[in-house]
């Protein structure tokens, strides 16, 4: 086998991938600024694994130089192991001290692979892997940076007897909490963009964009939302935090009525007057959907943190685990 490397999407859809490798869109490369794409080649020309590298825009992580490796794939343990010594030993080179993934370049893209998986099936806009591709990360010398979960609520009506408490607190603070309805979704994003860049900037791994890419992410399932799921924290109408909540468009999908939504987002400002307001929008989501028909809501994609496993815990069990590793570079 050889190895190649590829700068654009133009080059990297030239190649045929091997019947075992899940499909790739090519042109993520360049959509997502990759600054090179690695691919194993069979002998007849064919990809048996690929991924993409990034060095120069990347996130922060403690005194390290990070290299990130993303658009990972590979049909086969062998393949895998050349592909991450390639990517090692290219990071090396640009003096990267560790390597980060799978993220395709940071944490507003595809990020995380599914470690415990359960039962549920996938929903809409969760990471989907082989069960394979962890441990070839394990085998190459990663171990867990970060871990991840979802959690499942199959019982909307259930309560948390801090919210009302919280929630009066909030009130007597000016906060008031109210749905999207007759907002315009396209404008509100501008308002939730603000909070967002500063409720994030402590997050792990958490990278700014510029607003315009921000409302791009978005623009994509703007039209599947439900206004009645985005939740806004005000006081004196400033946005202070808010709830994002959409259907799961993954059962569609399926042929099943869609009787679940995802909490996707939860923001609030850095503000200790505003403690117990993540409790509080994640408890009238649930209202909000059982008033609207919807039986069940998942918890999506939170880091394993006090926080949210603290308010998650209380209305939902884990359904699923997510992985993003690690590993040091010697120069």
């Amino acid at each position: 086998m050889s190895i190649i490397a590829v700068s654009s999407a133009f080059d990297r859809e030239k190649l045929v991938n091997a019947t075992q490798l899940p499909p790739f869109v090519a042109t993520q490369i360049d959509e997502h600024n990759a600054d090179i794409h690695l691919c194993v080649l069979g002998k007849t020309g064919e990809v048996h694994a690929h991924c993409s590298l990034w060095w120069k825009a990347v996130p922060k992580y403690g005194a390290h130089k990070v290299g990130v490796i993303g658009h990972y794939g590979s049909g086969e343990d062998d393949s895998a192991a050349c592909l991450i010594e390639e990517a090692i030993r290219h990071l090396g080179r640009q003096s990267c001290t560790v390597a980060i993934g799978p993220m395709d370049g940071n944490t507003w893209h595809r990020y995380r692979f599914v470690t415990e998986s359960g039962t549920e099936p996938t929903f809409f806009l969760e990471p989907v892997n082989p069960p394979q591709w962890p441990f070839q990360f394990q085998r190459a010398g990663f171990a867990p940076v970060a871990e991840y979960f979802s959690a499942l609520n199959s019982d909307l009506a259930r309560t948390d007897e801090r919210s009302a408490r919280h929630e009066a607190r909030l009130e007597d603070r000016g906060i008031v909490v109210r749905t999207a309805e007759g907002e315009n979704l396209e404008e509100l994003l501008g308002r939730i963009y603000r909070v967002s860049r500063i409720a994030f900037t402590h997050n792990f791994l958490y990278t700014e964009i510029p607003e315009p890419a921000f409302r791009a992410q978005y623009a994509k399932i703007l039209p599947h939302v439900r206004p009645e799921l985005v939740l806004l924290a005000e006081r004196h109408s400033e946005l202070v935090g808010y709830l994002f909540a959409i259907p799961d468009l993954a059962q569609a999908a399926r042929g099943s009525v869609i009787d679940t939504f995802l909490i996707k987002t939860v923001a609030i400002l850095p503000n200790r007057e505003l403690r117990g307001l993540g409790s509080v929008l994640v408890a009238r989501a649930h209202e909000q959907g059982l008033r609207i028909g919807f039986r069940r809501c998942i918890h999506a994609l939170m880091h394993e943190s006090n926080i949210s496993r603290n308010i998650s815990g209380h209305f939902a069990e884990t359904m699923r685990r997510y992985t993003v590793y690690s590993r040091e570079i010697s120069l």
